[in-house]
């Protein structure tokens, strides 16, 4: 809890310090807000502290060059009685042009030993930047052909895509109808069924024969239809007797058996008929 407290009363301080004179904005006061306020006070006071630390260092390094500079100044000035002051404007601007290339390419001083190694070191940067300018350029290049392909593919893909939506829907439309009619031919299947048991139902109860049901007709049908093609042979071997040059009585005789056979087959299947009719 006191812990707490301290956080909450750093935190104050550091908002009225930060905001001097002008109000503090609201804020909601519980642990969370103040936790993360404190961490911001914290960071801002370790970042004010290497600020003050650099601008110290720096305040030194210029009492120092300045200290040189005069060192050197006053050396300038026993050797060969020369002042800064006694320059032409011409003189002046190339003393500063050259104070400015020293500090630009950070020499101990202004000698000649120093500003070949510096300018070396430059022109050594200058060509590997440029290597590596050209090397970016390469990827780049690269990375262009390669956003230019992905491109493509993305556009074929998208359309590809479209097409398979397209397609998805139609399909799906068609397999929905084709629900609708299967659950409608169900419905109706079912309907038919049960009328057909209803029927039947009401048939058997008025004394109706249960062989005019409608399995004995589909039986009977099917009977029909076996009898049709026993039919055939029959009638096939009644023409082959009709082809031959007989002897009258006795093919007289196989063509009224023939007949007969023939006579009770379409009479069974007259009756049949008939009963299928009913």
């Amino acid at each position: 809890m006191e812990a707490q407290e301290e956080k909450e009363a750093q935190v104050a301080a550091w908002l009225k310090k930060i905001f001097g004179d002008h109000p503090i904005p609201q804020y909601e006061v519980n642990p969370r807000t103040t936790e993360i306020l404190h961490h911001l006070a914290e960071r801002n006071r370790v970042r004010d502290r290497d600020v003050y630390l650099v601008i110290e260092d720096l305040k030194q390094k210029a009492s120092e060059y300045e200290s040189e500079a005069k060192h050197l100044q006053d050396l300038l000035m026993e050797s060969v009685n020369f002042s800064p002051a006694n320059l032409s404007g011409t003189g002046s601007r190339y003393l500063n042009a050259l104070v400015d290339s020293a500090v630009a390419l950070e020499t101990k001083d202004t000698s000649l030993a120093s500003f070949i190694p510096a300018v070396n070191d430059l022109t050594s940067d200058l060509f590997r930047t440029k290597s590596k300018n050209e090397e970016i350029k390469l990827e780049l290049a690269k990375l262009e052909k390669n956003l230019t392909a992905t491109l493509v593919l993305e556009k074929c893909l998208r359309e590809d895509l479209k097409k398979a939506e397209l397609h998805l829907s139609t399909e799906r439309a068609k397999v929905d109808n084709r629900l609708q009619n299967m659950n409608f031919l169900k419905a109706k299947s079912e309907e038919f069924r049960c009328g057909i048991r209803a029927a039947e139902e009401q048939l058997s109860a008025r004394g109706l024969d249960a062989s005019l049901s409608h399995q004995s007709l589909v039986a009977l049908s099917e009977k029909l239809a076996e009898l049709k093609q026993q039919t055939i042979p029959l009638k096939k071997k009644l023409e082959s007797y009709l082809d031959l040059m007989p002897n009258p009585s006795l093919a007289q005789v196989k063509i009224e058996e023939a007949k007969r056979e023939l006579d009770i087959i379409e009479a069974e299947l007259t009756k049949k008929v008939d009963m299928m009719e009913l």
